[in-house]
């Protein structure tokens, strides 16, 4: 059965999304695109997986991006660019003088390390939920209610997954715009997860009554 796709998406932000928006707005950025990425927009029978797949794809490649590989450990040349040519002459040299080579980031690496880690492993854990449940074909009603708790638990992992990128989104000093895509996809992802769900309902009451 095919989940419709909620209203939201072609209407409105979601509300992770409308929530960063408001935060980006607090750092003086004023025209922010709202609307899904056409690559989730694109329905069908496995669009559940497919959405799961591509989220789990596109959030890790950000995490790259936007967290980097990095140590927070910096070079100066690379912490002086900003400044001008006299200042950065001047602090290089008091720099030398004293035997500082390196400037420390603004963030702990500890915490970088752990959020990109959350969401890749919440990432990981929807596709294998939704890999699960899709592998099941109930004969008898153990089956299905396994079926079932695979499907909830992606369920659930959207929704923690939904309020880690918002964290992360918050804490770190990421580009908001690029987070608010994701928002929507996951309520979009959650909205196909629960209509698959609900495709389910006679088959499982089906196998229940034959108990």
């Amino acid at each position: 059965m095919r989940a419709a796709r909620p209203a939201w998406v072609a209407s409105a932000p979601s509300p992770c999304s409308a929530n960063l928006q408001s935060a980006a707005r607090k750092r003086g950025i004023n025209e922010v695109q709202m609307t899904v990425l056409k690559r989730f927009r694109s329905e069908s029978k496995m669009q559940f997986y497919a959405t799961a797949q591509k989220l789990r794809k596109d959030i890790m490649t950000l995490l790259l991006k936007d967290f980097g590989v990095r140590s927070k450990v910096r070079q100066l040349d690379i912490e002086t660019r900003r400044m001008t040519t006299d200042d950065r002459a001047q602090f290089l040299s008091i720099a030398e003088r004293y035997g500082i080579t390196a400037a420390e980031a603004e963030y702990p690496q500890w915490l970088i390390d752990f959020e990109r880690q959350s969401l890749a492993d919440l990432t990981r854990r929807l596709v294998l939920s939704v890999t699960a449940a899709n592998s099941i074909y109930p004969t008898a009603f153990a089956d299905a209610e396994l079926r079932r708790k695979h499907q909830d638990n992606a369920i659930a992992t959207c929704y923690q997954l939904y309020q880690e990128i918002d964290f992360a989104a918050h804490i770190l000093p990421v580009d908001l715009t690029k987070y608010m895509p994701l928002c929507d996809a996951v309520e979009y992802e959650i909205a196909l997860l629960k209509g698959w769900r609900k495709s389910d309902n006679k088959r499982y009451r089906e196998l229940k009554s034959a108990l």
